[in-house]
């Protein structure tokens, strides 16, 4: 944003621009008073409620590094080492009470978000019924994964359209200012070169602020919510393999291979992490 706003501001003025000029506080009060009132009517209110904190999610980036999904990876280490140690029902007090789990304690950054927490407890629970088709199991852990997909990307496509949408209401800004001019005429040219001037801020100022900042905006959380999902991918892909019926290091290894390269944890940190996790209990 800073190089943004640097490049275009400061090549404005070592041109020899006036950078007062630029300053129309009604013109930006038109484009995104009428920008903001556009995204409330064309989404709902899950979606509007969680773009209230998309600068916090912007500023943060991806939740999970390699740190997480060494813990993640660790954890079902943990579960597919006491299902083959005890049988499914020792997994039965830790995923009907996920927050009161020791097992679940010993990874925090798991625990701590309900989402995987949910999503890990409820295909073991289903595990501990009965359920062990692999297939089907695939098949509704897809649907809700594109479930999920779904409800991020609402996000997404609503900062998106905002920014293809404002470069317009820069259009509307700049046409009120023209015929605000048009209705002072008889002003003399350096007062109607000045009022030119501000409406074609507006036209500026949308386009500025949609290709500056909306698209990017848009794209960045995109990035985001793409990278967040290898760590569901990873929790289905190792549940998978765990309930074909590979050995607890042969499920994490297939886990650990669904995640990005630039997040992925090698085998032998997998091995050292896993080496050091208290005993199953």
């Amino acid at each position: 944003m800073v190089i943004i706003i640097g490049a275009v501001l400061g090549g404005y003025f070592l041109m020899g621009g006036h950078l007062a000029v630029l300053v129309q506080p009604f013109e930006a009060l038109i484009i995104l008073g009428a920008a903001a009132g556009a995204f409330v009517i064309g989404n709902t209110g899950p979606v509007l409620k969680q773009a209230a904190g998309v600068f916090g999610t912007l500023l943060r980036g991806p939740r999970y590094d390699k740190a997480a999904y060494i813990e993640l990876l660790g954890l079902q280490f943990s579960i597919f080492k006491l299902v083959q140690s005890r049988g499914i029902l020792a997994l039965e007090p830790h995923i009907e009470n996920p927050e009161e789990s020791e097992l679940f304690k010993q990874f925090p950054r798991f625990a701590a978000n309900h989402h995987a927490v949910e999503f890990m407890c409820d295909y073991l629970r289903m595990v501990s019924l009965g359920s062990n088709n692999v297939h089907e199991m695939e098949a509704l852990m897809d649907e809700e994964l594109e479930t999920h997909h779904q409800e991020n990307a609402r996000l997404v496509n609503a900062i998106q359209s905002l920014a293809d949408g404002t470069p317009a209401l820069g259009i509307v800004a700049a046409v009120l200012g023209v015929i605000h001019t048009m209705g002072a005429i008889s002003e003399p040219p350096e007062v109607l070169g000045h009022m030119i001037g501000g409406a074609l801020v507006g036209t500026f100022l949308g386009v500025f602020v949609a290709y500056g900042f909306f698209g990017p905006f848009a794209q960045s959380l995109r990035n985001i919510f793409e990278a967040e999902s290898k760590y569901y991918l990873s929790m289905k892909t190792g549940l998978l393999a765990h309930i074909s019926g590979y050995p607890p290091v042969m499920a994490i290894e297939f886990a650990r291979k669904m995640l990005m390269s630039e997040d992925r944890p090698t085998f032998t940190e997998i091995d050292e992490a896993t080496a050091t996790l208290p005993a199953t209990a």
